[in-house]
């Protein structure tokens, strides 16, 4: 396997075969070029890690020429070869994006650790530029599940929102997508190649807190023995997002207010202000507009957050999406227990279509993750779920309520597994219960079979 991918530029065909021979011995892979053009070329043709490029070329400048490559080529490294006496054209070649400079002819023992130096760069830039992606691709709009009403209108007021630099807050219960939701709004954002920075308010002490949000001096409190940049200097260019904000200590509002109006801070314990440029996305469980009632919460800190709210829908009010998300975390759990992918039975579906889940999403990918674990057999079934699920109370087309240990609710499983063995053949199903067709229609109907 090849260390990497090498371009040498230079129209001195013996000293291009001098260094082409010195590097393929070290494993590398090398190109050759003449000239400018046909190094242009080649770049195009091949994913070039480092290229060893001439000062003097025939048809350009090298120093001109490392500029172009590295606008056109970022995650290429480039190392120019310099003639005797003519460090300053190295120099400028460093200030026009080169990774290094070697003297020709003079500085041949020193081309083989620099490469490796460069290959590595390389290399770790275009790592990270594909976690980038990835990144992107994960947390993107497509990404979100569901396909009820609620939450496409709320992704359509994400993907609007997420162009501009408004604040945005996310309103909802906890564990409906809200961080979820943040991370899309960034990775649609201007922003989304700079930092994403998420902190839960509610998980601080009102000192622990500002330290994390603003940093602090050393000296500052009992602890603080050095310096500490706080999260929003660590979002500069990137976003913040302040999860239970409705959780924050009323001092700290006003010192977040001031953030949100002029873009500065200062640090615990420091006297000079900090300047950044960041965008807030919050999000909160409460009724902020109770809590500025109660005069808990600031009354211009919340419009200065709410300029653009979304609601996200709590997963009760989203029965159509449950299975959808069952699915998806079936297939996680799958794979992260080194299990065989398995489905899920009518029953079981029923069950968590059935349920409140008051932790919503969150809730749910728990009992996933637990029956996966428990099951074994080709199907998730109620038995692997927890009690108070498997004993939902479930309503009529009537509204009557059925719990596990009623009459009714046996007579709609047994319909259901009957229905099952005949495979959806219900005149052979009513023959088996020894009821009528129409009878079983009514049933099927009441029972939401």
């Amino acid at each position: 396997m090849t260390k990497g991918h090498i371009l040498i530029v230079d129209d001195e065909e013996k000293l291009r075969n001098l260094l082409t021979r010195i590097i393929a011995l070290e494993g590398f892979e090398v190109f050759e070029a003449a000239n400018a053009k046909s190094a242009l070329k080649k770049l195009e043709q091949q994913d070039i890690d480092v290229i060893l490029c001439d000062v003097k070329l025939p048809d350009a400048n090298g120093v001109e020429l490392a500029q172009q490559i590295k606008s056109k080529f970022p995650l290429a490294e480039i190392i120019m070869l310099t003639a005797y006496g003519n460090i300053s054209d190295g120099v400028k070649s460093i200030k026009n994006g080169a990774f290094d400079y070697i003297m020709k002819g003079d500085d041949n023992d020193k081309i083989i650790p620099l490469l490796h130096r460069a290959v590595e760069k390389s290399h770790l830039q275009k790592r990270l530029c594909q976690l980038q992606k990835e990144v992107g691709v994960k947390y993107s709009f497509d990404n979100i599940i569901g396909n009820s009403k609620s939450v496409r209108e709320a992704v359509a007021l994400a993907k609007k929102v997420a162009v501009t630099d408004t604040t945005v807050l996310l309103l909802g219960e906890t564990g409906t997508g809200k961080e979820v939701f943040a991370q899309a709004i960034h990775q649609g954002s201007s922003r989304k190649l700079k930092p994403f920075v998420a902190i839960n308010c509610s998980a601080f002490s009102k000192e622990l807190l500002e330290s994390e949000i603003f940093g602090h001096k050393a000296g500052a409190f009992t602890g603080a023995i050095k310096d500490k940049k706080g999260l929003f200097e660590e979002a500069n260019e990137g976003t913040i997002f302040l999860d239970e904000i409705g959780e924050m200590n009323h001092d700290l509002q006003a010192k977040l207010l001031r953030v949100l109006e002029i873009g500065e801070f200062i640090k615990v314990g420091d006297t000079k202000t900090v300047k950044v440029n960041v965008r807030v996305i919050a999000a909160t469980n409460r009724d902020l507009k109770k809590e500025i009632e109660e005069g808990i919460f600031r009354e211009d800190l919340f419009y200065r957050l709410s300029a653009f709210q979304i609601m996200l829908p709590p997963l009760r009010e989203r029965t159509k999406d449950i299975e959808l998300f069952a699915e998806h975390f079936v297939e996680i759990f799958s794979i992260k227990i080194n299990k065989r992918k398995v489905r899920l039975s009518k029953e079981y579906t029923e069950k968590l279509k059935s349920y409140q889940w008051k932790g919503n999403i969150r809730e749910l990918k728990n009992v996933i993750e637990r029956s996966v674990i428990l099951s074994n057999q080709d199907e998730l079934t109620v038995d692997t779920l927890p009690f108070e699920i498997q004993n939902t109370v479930e309503t009529t087309s009537n509204g009557k309520t059925l719990s596990a240990f009623d009459l009714a609710s046996v007579e709609k499983l047994h319909i259901q597994k009957v229905l099952n063995y005949t495979k959806g053949n219900k005149a052979e199903t009513a023959r088996l219960l020894n009821i009528g067709l129409t009878t079983l229609y009514r049933k099927l109907e009441e029972y939401k079979l």
